[in-house]
This record gives structure tokens, sequence and C-alpha cells, in this order.
């Protein structure tokens, strides 16, 4: 008779920790929302069709024009001193050696 007293105690659980779990599950799908590509991975792909010298010079140009548009984007957002550094690095998507 021991085991329907502990699926009871098990149910009574369920029903206690139910709600806490139900509260905290919306903050799940915000952890599982994709990272949208950075712009390296763009062009990246434009460039994977060529070879040779035109897809170093093509990748320099798309990269270039990347650091460009992220740091009008710095700008704009007011973003100064270390912060747009880092901010310009994040949004291009690399450590930044080709624009150097």
């Amino acid at each position: 008779m021991k085991l329907p007293s502990v699926a009871v105690a098990a149910c009574l659980v369920c029903l206690i920790v139910a709600p806490v779990l139900a509260q905290t599950a919306p903050a799940a799908p915000a952890a599982t929302v994709p990272v949208p590509a950075t712009k390296r991975v763009t062009c990246l792909s434009s460039t994977q069709n060529l070879k040779g010298q035109d897809k170093r010079d093509q990748m320099q140009l798309c990269m270039a024009q990347a650091r460009l548009d992220c740091l009008k984007q710095a700008i704009d957002q007011k973003v100064v001193g270390q912060a747009r550094k880092s901010f310009i690095k994040s949004c291009v998507g690399g450590d930044g050696g080709e624009q150097q």
C-alpha cells in the first residue's frame, strides 16, 4: 500500500513545481533566438563562387564596405572610444585584420 502513497506524493510535488516551471518557460525561447549572420559571413558567401585574386579582391572590398556600414551605425548610435572599437568588431564579425 505504500506505492499508491508515493504516487500521490509525486503528483502533489508536480502540482507544486509545475506553476514555477511555467513561469520560467517564457525565458527559454529568448535564449534560442538565432543570432543574425555577421557581415563577414555574408561576404564569404558572396565570394564563394570566385577563385584566386578575384576572390581576395572582392572579399577585401566587401569587408571594407561592411566595416564602413558598422562605423556609420556606431556613429548614429553615438558609440565612442573603446566601446566603438568593440561594437565595430562585433558588427563586422571578426578580428578586423583585413581592414588594417
